[in-house]
Protein backbone atom coordinates (compact mmCIF):
# COMPACT_ATOMS: atom_id res chain seq x y z
CA UNK A 1 0.00 0.00 0.00
CA UNK A 2 1.05 3.14 -0.66
CA UNK A 3 3.56 5.40 2.04
CA UNK A 4 3.14 1.65 3.47
CA UNK A 5 -0.01 2.45 5.72
CA UNK A 6 -1.23 -0.76 7.10
CA UNK A 7 -4.57 -1.42 7.15
CA UNK A 8 -6.42 -1.97 10.67
CA UNK A 9 -6.51 -5.86 10.33
CA UNK A 10 -10.67 -6.50 11.63
CA UNK A 11 -10.51 -10.10 10.80
CA UNK A 12 -9.69 -10.85 14.68
CA UNK A 13 -12.24 -9.03 16.29
CA UNK A 14 -15.29 -11.35 17.75
CA UNK A 15 -19.06 -10.52 17.01
CA UNK A 16 -20.73 -10.34 20.46
CA UNK A 17 -24.30 -11.27 19.06
CA UNK A 18 -26.31 -11.15 22.03
CA UNK A 19 -26.77 -7.13 22.29
CA UNK A 20 -27.29 -7.14 19.10
CA UNK A 21 -30.37 -9.53 18.68
CA UNK A 22 -31.83 -7.36 21.26
CA UNK A 23 -31.33 -4.03 19.81
CA UNK A 24 -32.89 -5.77 16.47
CA UNK A 25 -35.56 -7.14 18.48
CA UNK A 26 -36.24 -3.30 20.04
CA UNK A 27 -36.18 -1.93 16.67
CA UNK A 28 -39.08 -4.43 15.20
CA UNK A 29 -41.23 -3.42 18.77
CA UNK A 30 -40.93 0.21 17.79
CA UNK A 31 -41.96 -0.38 13.87
CA UNK A 32 -45.03 -2.16 15.08
CA UNK A 33 -46.45 1.29 17.00
CA UNK A 34 -44.41 4.35 15.63
CA UNK A 35 -43.42 5.89 12.66
CA UNK A 36 -39.26 5.83 12.27
CA UNK A 37 -37.12 9.00 11.88
CA UNK A 38 -34.24 8.42 10.18
CA UNK A 39 -31.57 10.95 9.71
CA UNK A 40 -30.58 13.25 7.43
CA UNK A 41 -27.78 13.89 4.80
CA UNK A 42 -24.00 13.39 5.57
CA UNK A 43 -22.27 15.08 2.99
CA UNK A 44 -24.67 18.16 3.34
CA UNK A 45 -23.14 18.38 6.85
CA UNK A 46 -19.36 17.99 5.88
CA UNK A 47 -19.90 20.20 3.19
CA UNK A 48 -20.66 22.99 6.04
CA UNK A 49 -17.55 22.34 7.42
CA UNK A 50 -15.55 23.78 4.63
CA UNK A 51 -12.15 21.06 5.12
CA UNK A 52 -9.29 21.80 2.92
CA UNK A 53 -7.50 19.08 1.50
CA UNK A 54 -5.21 19.11 4.58
CA UNK A 55 -8.34 18.64 6.78
CA UNK A 56 -9.44 15.09 5.02
CA UNK A 57 -5.40 13.80 4.42
CA UNK A 58 -4.95 14.38 8.65
CA UNK A 59 -1.52 13.47 9.86
CA UNK A 60 -1.84 9.67 8.81
CA UNK A 61 -2.49 10.20 5.40
CA UNK A 62 -0.31 13.78 4.82
CA UNK A 63 2.12 12.06 1.99
CA UNK A 64 -0.82 9.98 0.42
CA UNK A 65 0.09 10.35 -3.65
CA UNK A 66 -3.21 11.66 -4.36
CA UNK A 67 -5.52 14.14 -3.79
CA UNK A 68 -7.98 13.50 -0.88
CA UNK A 69 -10.54 15.80 -0.71
CA UNK A 70 -14.06 15.16 -1.33
CA UNK A 71 -13.40 11.51 0.47
CA UNK A 72 -16.15 12.06 2.91
CA UNK A 73 -15.73 8.49 3.87
CA UNK A 74 -12.53 9.05 5.33
CA UNK A 75 -13.51 11.33 7.74
CA UNK A 76 -14.11 8.31 10.03
CA UNK A 77 -10.74 7.94 10.12
CA UNK A 78 -8.86 11.18 9.89
CA UNK A 79 -11.44 13.80 11.20
CA UNK A 80 -13.76 11.28 13.52
CA UNK A 81 -14.92 13.84 15.97
CA UNK A 82 -16.57 15.64 12.98
CA UNK A 83 -18.01 12.54 11.90
CA UNK A 84 -19.72 12.06 15.67
CA UNK A 85 -21.07 15.72 15.93
CA UNK A 86 -22.65 15.14 12.90
CA UNK A 87 -24.26 11.88 14.39
CA UNK A 88 -25.05 13.18 17.48
CA UNK A 89 -26.73 16.30 15.98
CA UNK A 90 -29.10 13.75 14.09
CA UNK A 91 -29.85 11.59 17.10
CA UNK A 92 -30.24 15.24 19.16
CA UNK A 93 -32.98 16.08 16.44
CA UNK A 94 -34.70 12.86 17.03
CA UNK A 95 -33.50 10.33 14.58
CA UNK A 96 -34.02 7.16 15.56
CA UNK A 97 -31.68 5.35 13.01
CA UNK A 98 -28.50 7.20 11.66
CA UNK A 99 -26.46 5.53 8.67
CA UNK A 100 -22.76 4.79 9.00
CA UNK A 101 -20.57 7.18 7.00
CA UNK A 102 -20.22 4.47 4.72
CA UNK A 103 -21.57 5.42 0.99
CA UNK A 104 -18.46 5.19 -0.99
CA UNK A 105 -16.81 2.47 0.96
CA UNK A 106 -16.99 -0.69 -0.93
CA UNK A 107 -13.41 -1.18 -2.27
CA UNK A 108 -14.79 -0.44 -5.57
CA UNK A 109 -15.86 3.03 -4.82
CA UNK A 110 -12.17 3.54 -2.67
CA UNK A 111 -10.35 2.61 -5.97
CA UNK A 112 -10.63 6.70 -7.03
CA UNK A 113 -8.44 7.88 -3.96
CA UNK A 114 -6.01 4.52 -4.25
CA UNK A 115 -7.50 3.22 -1.10
CA UNK A 116 -9.65 -0.33 -1.91
CA UNK A 117 -7.17 -2.07 0.84
CA UNK A 118 -8.53 0.26 3.34
CA UNK A 119 -12.63 -0.40 2.79
CA UNK A 120 -12.56 -2.64 5.81
CA UNK A 121 -11.34 -0.10 7.91
CA UNK A 122 -12.89 2.41 7.09
CA UNK A 123 -16.26 0.59 7.04
CA UNK A 124 -15.59 -0.85 10.26
CA UNK A 125 -14.34 2.68 12.27
CA UNK A 126 -17.57 4.28 10.90
CA UNK A 127 -19.61 1.63 11.94
CA UNK A 128 -17.83 2.13 15.47
CA UNK A 129 -18.42 5.97 15.79
CA UNK A 130 -22.39 5.35 14.64
CA UNK A 131 -22.94 3.00 17.40
CA UNK A 132 -21.05 4.34 20.18
CA UNK A 133 -23.18 8.11 19.71
CA UNK A 134 -26.04 5.48 19.26
CA UNK A 135 -24.78 3.95 22.55
CA UNK A 136 -24.45 7.62 24.54
CA UNK A 137 -28.18 8.64 23.55
CA UNK A 138 -29.89 4.88 24.51
CA UNK A 139 -28.22 5.25 27.47
CA UNK A 140 -29.63 8.98 28.00
CA UNK A 141 -33.06 7.64 27.32
CA UNK A 142 -33.78 3.68 27.56
CA UNK A 143 -37.12 4.52 26.35
CA UNK A 144 -35.91 5.59 23.01
CA UNK A 145 -33.70 3.23 21.77
CA UNK A 146 -31.35 4.47 19.20
CA UNK A 147 -30.73 1.99 16.21
CA UNK A 148 -27.13 2.01 13.60
CA UNK A 149 -27.33 1.04 9.79
CA UNK A 150 -24.75 -0.05 7.88
CA UNK A 151 -24.76 1.84 4.13
CA UNK A 152 -23.93 -0.29 1.49
CA UNK A 153 -23.56 2.92 -1.59
CA UNK A 154 -24.55 2.12 -4.88
CA UNK A 155 -20.20 2.26 -6.33
CA UNK A 156 -19.65 4.23 -8.86
CA UNK A 157 -19.78 1.71 -11.37
CA UNK A 158 -23.01 -0.42 -13.11
CA UNK A 159 -23.22 -3.57 -13.55
CA UNK A 160 -26.60 -3.10 -15.82
CA UNK A 161 -25.46 -1.15 -18.92
CA UNK A 162 -22.36 -0.08 -20.63
CA UNK A 163 -20.69 3.53 -19.91
CA UNK A 164 -19.38 3.32 -24.02
CA UNK A 165 -22.12 4.50 -25.80
CA UNK A 166 -19.89 3.05 -29.01
CA UNK A 167 -19.95 -0.60 -26.96
CA UNK A 168 -23.08 -1.58 -25.38
CA UNK A 169 -22.09 -4.95 -24.06
CA UNK A 170 -19.00 -3.47 -22.63
CA UNK A 171 -19.11 -3.51 -18.42
CA UNK A 172 -16.70 -1.61 -15.94
CA UNK A 173 -17.48 -4.35 -13.45
CA UNK A 174 -19.11 -7.83 -13.14
CA UNK A 175 -21.37 -8.91 -10.37
CA UNK A 176 -18.36 -11.41 -8.79
CA UNK A 177 -16.51 -8.22 -8.47
CA UNK A 178 -19.12 -6.62 -6.82
CA UNK A 179 -20.32 -9.39 -4.46
CA UNK A 180 -16.65 -9.08 -3.02
CA UNK A 181 -16.62 -6.02 -2.34
CA UNK A 182 -19.74 -5.58 -0.63
CA UNK A 183 -18.90 -8.71 1.58
CA UNK A 184 -15.66 -7.02 3.18
CA UNK A 185 -17.81 -4.27 3.96
CA UNK A 186 -20.64 -6.20 4.92
CA UNK A 187 -18.40 -8.27 7.33
CA UNK A 188 -16.68 -4.83 8.93
CA UNK A 189 -20.19 -2.95 9.17
CA UNK A 190 -21.72 -6.10 11.37
CA UNK A 191 -18.49 -5.92 13.51
CA UNK A 192 -18.18 -2.28 14.02
CA UNK A 193 -21.74 -2.42 15.18
CA UNK A 194 -24.41 -2.19 12.74
CA UNK A 195 -27.82 -3.25 13.01
CA UNK A 196 -29.66 -3.01 10.07
CA UNK A 197 -28.14 -3.43 6.31
CA UNK A 198 -29.03 -0.79 4.19
CA UNK A 199 -28.50 -1.17 0.44
CA UNK A 200 -29.43 2.71 -0.86
CA UNK A 201 -29.91 5.15 -3.38
CA UNK A 202 -30.10 1.98 -6.00
CA UNK A 203 -29.69 3.13 -9.63
CA UNK A 204 -29.25 -0.35 -10.70
CA UNK A 205 -30.73 -3.14 -9.45
CA UNK A 206 -28.52 -5.63 -10.68
CA UNK A 207 -25.60 -3.66 -8.10
CA UNK A 208 -28.28 -4.02 -5.70
CA UNK A 209 -28.87 -8.17 -6.12
CA UNK A 210 -24.52 -8.53 -5.94
CA UNK A 211 -25.47 -6.79 -2.68
CA UNK A 212 -27.92 -8.66 -1.68
CA UNK A 213 -26.18 -11.58 -2.43
CA UNK A 214 -23.08 -10.74 -0.44
CA UNK A 215 -25.14 -9.81 2.55
CA UNK A 216 -27.09 -13.35 2.52
CA UNK A 217 -23.43 -15.14 2.03
CA UNK A 218 -22.11 -13.05 5.14
CA UNK A 219 -25.28 -14.16 6.89
CA UNK A 220 -25.03 -17.65 6.47
CA UNK A 221 -21.25 -17.74 7.04
CA UNK A 222 -21.55 -16.44 10.61
CA UNK A 223 -24.86 -17.72 10.79
CA UNK A 224 -26.71 -14.94 11.96
CA UNK A 225 -29.11 -12.69 10.70
CA UNK A 226 -29.97 -8.80 10.59
CA UNK A 227 -32.59 -6.80 9.47
CA UNK A 228 -32.55 -5.64 5.97
CA UNK A 229 -32.91 -2.32 4.38
CA UNK A 230 -33.55 -1.45 0.09
CA UNK A 231 -33.80 2.19 -0.94
CA UNK A 232 -33.99 2.47 -4.75
CA UNK A 233 -33.80 5.92 -6.62
CA UNK A 234 -36.12 7.34 -9.32
CA UNK A 235 -33.69 9.38 -10.95
CA UNK A 236 -36.50 11.88 -12.80
CA UNK A 237 -39.96 12.89 -13.96
CA UNK A 238 -39.93 9.64 -16.29
CA UNK A 239 -41.09 7.49 -12.54
CA UNK A 240 -37.52 5.17 -13.25
CA UNK A 241 -34.55 4.08 -11.69
CA UNK A 242 -31.45 4.79 -13.79
CA UNK A 243 -31.26 1.49 -15.67
CA UNK A 244 -35.18 1.92 -16.66
CA UNK A 245 -37.05 0.10 -14.09
CA UNK A 246 -40.60 1.44 -12.93
CA UNK A 247 -41.32 1.70 -8.92
CA UNK A 248 -43.50 -1.64 -9.40
CA UNK A 249 -40.14 -3.34 -11.20
CA UNK A 250 -37.91 -2.25 -8.90
CA UNK A 251 -39.88 -3.72 -6.32
CA UNK A 252 -40.36 -6.89 -7.82
CA UNK A 253 -36.82 -7.55 -9.00
CA UNK A 254 -35.96 -7.46 -5.05
CA UNK A 255 -38.80 -8.49 -2.84
CA UNK A 256 -36.83 -12.11 -2.67
CA UNK A 257 -35.04 -10.38 -0.08
CA UNK A 258 -37.69 -10.12 2.39
CA UNK A 259 -36.53 -6.73 3.30
CA UNK A 260 -37.60 -5.21 6.47
CA UNK A 261 -38.05 -2.07 4.92
CA UNK A 262 -38.19 -1.05 0.91
CA UNK A 263 -38.30 2.41 -0.04
CA UNK A 264 -37.23 5.22 -2.06
CA UNK A 265 -34.48 7.95 -1.60
CA UNK A 266 -32.40 10.84 -3.19
CA UNK A 267 -32.95 12.37 -7.22
CA UNK A 268 -36.25 13.86 -5.83
CA UNK A 269 -38.10 16.15 -3.71
CA UNK A 270 -41.11 15.27 -1.62
CA UNK A 271 -43.35 16.71 -4.28
CA UNK A 272 -42.06 14.68 -6.71
CA UNK A 273 -41.55 11.60 -5.43
CA UNK A 274 -45.46 10.83 -3.95
CA UNK A 275 -47.07 9.14 -6.40
CA UNK A 276 -43.92 6.58 -6.60
CA UNK A 277 -44.25 6.39 -2.53
CA UNK A 278 -47.72 5.66 -2.94
CA UNK A 279 -47.37 3.41 -5.40
CA UNK A 280 -44.59 1.20 -3.55
CA UNK A 281 -46.61 1.73 -0.20
CA UNK A 282 -49.94 -0.16 -2.46
CA UNK A 283 -47.98 -3.15 -3.67
CA UNK A 284 -45.08 -3.74 -0.94
CA UNK A 285 -45.09 -6.29 1.99
CA UNK A 286 -42.61 -5.25 4.00
CA UNK A 287 -42.72 -1.41 5.91
CA UNK A 288 -41.55 1.72 3.80
CA UNK A 289 -38.86 3.65 4.13
CA UNK A 290 -38.40 7.22 2.05
CA UNK A 291 -36.04 9.78 2.73
CA UNK A 292 -35.97 12.50 0.02
CA UNK A 293 -33.54 15.30 -0.92
CA UNK A 294 -35.02 18.75 0.24
CA UNK A 295 -36.06 19.80 -3.33
CA UNK A 296 -34.43 20.05 -6.63
CA UNK A 297 -30.84 21.57 -6.32
CA UNK A 298 -30.81 25.12 -7.46
CA UNK A 299 -28.66 26.84 -10.14
CA UNK A 300 -25.85 26.91 -7.81
CA UNK A 301 -26.49 23.44 -6.48
CA UNK A 302 -27.56 24.32 -3.12
CA UNK A 303 -31.44 22.65 -1.58
CA UNK A 304 -33.94 25.21 -1.04
CA UNK A 305 -36.72 23.22 0.85
CA UNK A 306 -37.45 24.56 4.07
CA UNK A 307 -37.95 22.23 7.14
CA UNK A 308 -41.26 23.27 7.80
CA UNK A 309 -41.99 22.28 4.13
CA UNK A 310 -40.67 19.50 3.83
CA UNK A 311 -42.07 18.09 7.32
CA UNK A 312 -45.42 19.38 6.16
CA UNK A 313 -45.48 17.15 2.61
CA UNK A 314 -44.28 14.37 4.57
CA UNK A 315 -46.47 14.54 7.30
CA UNK A 316 -48.89 13.96 4.45
CA UNK A 317 -47.69 11.08 3.21
CA UNK A 318 -47.90 9.88 6.95
CA UNK A 319 -51.49 10.91 7.63
CA UNK A 320 -52.18 8.93 4.36
CA UNK A 321 -50.63 5.62 5.31
CA UNK A 322 -47.82 5.56 3.09
CA UNK A 323 -44.88 5.15 5.55
CA UNK A 324 -42.92 3.85 8.33
CA UNK A 325 -39.69 5.30 8.61
CA UNK A 326 -39.17 8.62 7.52
CA UNK A 327 -36.08 10.89 7.18
CA UNK A 328 -33.14 13.03 4.51
CA UNK A 329 -31.39 12.92 1.76
CA UNK A 330 -29.61 15.50 -0.47
CA UNK A 331 -29.67 19.17 1.27
CA UNK A 332 -31.37 17.93 4.52
CA UNK A 333 -29.81 18.79 8.53
CA UNK A 334 -30.81 18.38 11.64
CA UNK A 335 -33.75 21.24 11.62
CA UNK A 336 -35.18 19.25 8.85
CA UNK A 337 -35.04 15.48 10.76
CA UNK A 338 -36.37 17.70 14.06
CA UNK A 339 -39.68 19.54 11.98
CA UNK A 340 -40.11 16.05 10.60
CA UNK A 341 -39.86 14.31 13.53
CA UNK A 342 -42.06 16.33 15.03
CA UNK A 343 -44.73 16.39 12.31
CA UNK A 344 -45.45 12.83 12.31
CA UNK A 345 -44.78 12.12 16.50
CA UNK A 346 -48.07 11.40 16.74
CA UNK A 347 -49.48 9.76 13.62
CA UNK A 348 -49.62 6.36 13.73
CA UNK A 349 -47.33 4.35 11.08
CA UNK A 350 -48.45 2.49 7.80
CA UNK A 351 -49.97 -0.86 8.58
CA UNK A 352 -48.17 -3.85 6.94
CA UNK A 353 -50.85 -5.91 4.52
CA UNK A 354 -51.30 -9.51 4.65
CA UNK A 355 -49.28 -11.45 2.12
CA UNK A 356 -50.71 -12.30 -1.05
CA UNK A 357 -48.24 -14.84 -2.49
CA UNK A 358 -48.92 -13.21 -6.07
CA UNK A 359 -46.23 -14.95 -8.71
CA UNK A 360 -43.92 -11.17 -9.47
CA UNK A 361 -41.46 -10.39 -12.49
CA UNK A 362 -40.55 -7.80 -13.60
CA UNK A 363 -37.97 -6.31 -16.68
CA UNK A 364 -38.16 -3.02 -16.71
CA UNK A 365 -41.96 -3.20 -16.61
CA UNK A 366 -43.86 -4.89 -13.58
CA UNK A 367 -45.43 -8.45 -14.63
CA UNK A 368 -47.22 -9.59 -11.29
CA UNK A 369 -49.52 -12.65 -11.52
CA UNK A 370 -52.21 -12.36 -8.79
CA UNK A 371 -53.94 -15.65 -7.20
CA UNK A 372 -57.03 -15.35 -8.93
CA UNK A 373 -55.58 -14.67 -12.48
CA UNK A 374 -57.02 -17.70 -13.93
CA UNK A 375 -60.33 -16.96 -12.91
CA UNK A 376 -60.28 -13.40 -13.85
CA UNK A 377 -59.75 -14.62 -17.36
CA UNK A 378 -62.29 -17.32 -17.23
CA UNK A 379 -64.63 -14.61 -16.54
CA UNK A 380 -63.68 -12.42 -19.55
CA UNK A 381 -63.09 -16.04 -22.07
Amino acid sequence: MSNQITPLDISSIELDVTPLYHRITALKARLATDILILDGAMGTMIQARKLDENGFRGKRFAKWPCLLKGNNDLLSLTQPSIITDIHLAYLDAGADIIETNTFNSTAVAMADYEMAELSAEINYASARLARDAADRMTASNPSKPRFVAGVLGPTNRTCSISPDVNDPGFRNIGFDELVNAYVESTEALIKGGADIIMIETVFDTLNAKAAVFAVFEVFEKWQIELPIMISGTITDASGRTLTGQTTEAFYNSLSHASPLAVGLNCALGPDMLRQYVQELSRISESYISVHPNAGLPNEFGEYDLSPQQMAEQLKEWAESGFVNILGGCCGTRPDHISAIAHAVKDIKPRTLPESNHAFRLSGLEAFTVQADANKAGAEHA
